[in-house]
């Protein structure tokens, strides 16, 4: 297929665009920002440039990638993030409908499921068990109203026009520093997160591919992309406020192993991400879970997932050259 990727210079477009020409598709990279698999550089919004991307390059089928994230809060005001996440959402789908594609695969986040006091603490009944049903959903900042208001307009075009329609709600992925956690930090925080939060970069990647290509299947349906927990739903209670001896029970060893690099596994764990509807409907599963950690710790083999605490999105590095030559 001819497939319009959008978000092309970012992280996972950056994993996304060879992985699906090698599996025979012809990518167009869209992006606001140059990169070695963008072919365009231009936004979203522009529903001119839309159109005439369509035209030229014969679209068949969208990845929709690109979008303001979080920590662009601090540099962009609310309406850019409308702009962008909405309105460009907005553009690529009525713009698919028009070309007559049957497919539209949107990446969504699942930033937008955590609510305040989702945020703050564990649930009554222990840690919040999170799945495509978790509600009421009160996204508590504009990154994730504006995704919300995108994944309802991927609806609506749905059962207006028939597109297939996957929404894939990502937990995290990002190389860099978290913004806002400080201890444990690096590796160690990344590695704790795979027990309920995180998904590497290669694996989002591949549900994307996999999410493609059984979209006609879908029909319409969200899905949150994360490693599986090594626990189930009934030991939410117990992880709130033991969560080493949850953990202890499903990895033995995983308190020995973290002692001897150093690090520290969490007291509590407060929510978790239960990514087991997209491997019943389209096949995919995270190749790369904590017990992968745990027998790269064992073997003295590399962490298999990546770190990179000098990571800058291209669109940041962008701005910080433009502010050098001011």
């Amino acid at each position: 297929m001819r497939v319009l990727l959008t978000g092309s210079s970012g992280w996972l477009g950056r994993h996304l665009a060879p992985l699906l020409a090698g599996n025979g598709h012809a990518v167009t990279g869209l992006d606001v920002v140059p990169g070695a698999d963008t072919d365009i550089v231009g936004t979203v919004a522009d529903r001119a440039l839309v159109d005439r991307v369509f035209a030229e390059r014969g679209i068949e089928a969208v990845i929709h990638g690109g979008a303001l994230h979080k920590p662009d809060i601090m540099r962009y005001p609310r309406q850019t993030f409308v702009d962008v996440n909405v309105t460009g959402t907005l553009n690529l789908i009525e713009a698919a409908v028009a070309a007559g594609n049957d497919r539209f695969l949107f990446t969504s986040t699942t930033s937008l499921m955590v609510r305040a006091d989702v945020r703050a603490d564990a649930g009554e009944a222990g840690a919040w068990w999170m799945d495509e049903d978790f509600g009421p959903i009160e996204p508590r900042n504009i990154y994730g109203i504006t995704k919300l208001a995108a994944e309802q307009a991927c609806r609506l075009v749905h059962r207006e026009h028939g597109i297939h329609v996957a929404i894939l709600r990502t937990g995290r992925f990002f190389p860099e520093d978290d913004d806002t956690h400080a201890t444990p930090s690096g590796p160690n925080l990344k590695a704790n997160e795979l027990l309920h939060r995180r998904l590497t970069v290669e694996d989002a990647a591949a549900a994307h591919l996999a999410a493609l290509e059984a979209a006609p299947q879908i029909g319409c349906d969200t899905f949150i992309l994360s490693a599986p927990p090594p626990f189930a739903r009934e030991d939410a209670e117990e992880l709130a406020r033991d969560a080493r001896a949850v953990i202890a029970r499903h990895h033995p060893d995983a308190a020995d192993l973290y002692a001897a690099a150093g690090w520290v596994l969490p007291e509590t764990i407060d929510r978790a991400y239960d990514p087991s509807r997209a491997e019943c409907r389209f096949g995919w599963r995270a190749a790369t879970g904590f017990g992968s950690v745990l027998a790269a710790l064992r073997d003295g083999t590399a962490l298999p997932f990546a770190h990179d605490p000098d990571y800058t999105s291209p669109i940041v590095a962008r701005q910080d050259r433009e502010a050098c030559m001011c």
